[in-house]
């Protein structure tokens, strides 16, 4: 398991090194970043559930670390936290599914199936 408060620490001063190499670059994605917390339908502990579903899905460290932070600042509880990350798993194994039709089409290219 991780040591989150060491890794983030270790990813801000990593940022900050690639800040100083790229600064335009993460200007933009600091706007990107901006733009997407700005809201008007749904609320912080939402977007903060759909922020760690994706970062599951995508396996993002750093996104898990920056989002479960601030899914327990919105004032999400643990339960609900796991609740909204039971909707990744089920999207995993969704897309594990449907992928998995991919190989019976390939199979059929191939003159297997």
């Amino acid at each position: 398991m991780e040591d989150w408060d060491s890794y983030s620490a270790g990813l801000r001063e990593r940022g900050k090194e690639f800040s100083a190499l790229h600064p335009e670059l993460i200007k933009g994605f600091g706007a990107l970043n901006r733009g997407a917390s700005t809201t008007k339908h749904i609320d912080a502990k939402t977007r903060e559930f759909i922020a760690l579903a994706v970062a599951v899905t995508t396996k993002c460290q750093g996104c898990i670390d920056a989002h479960a932070r601030k899914a327990k600042a919105a004032g999400a509880t643990k339960e609900e936290i796991v609740e909204a990350l039971g909707v990744a798993i089920a999207l995993n194994a969704g897309a594990a599914l449907t992928y998995s039709f991919h190989v019976l089409d390939a199979l059929e290219g191939t003159g297997q199936g």
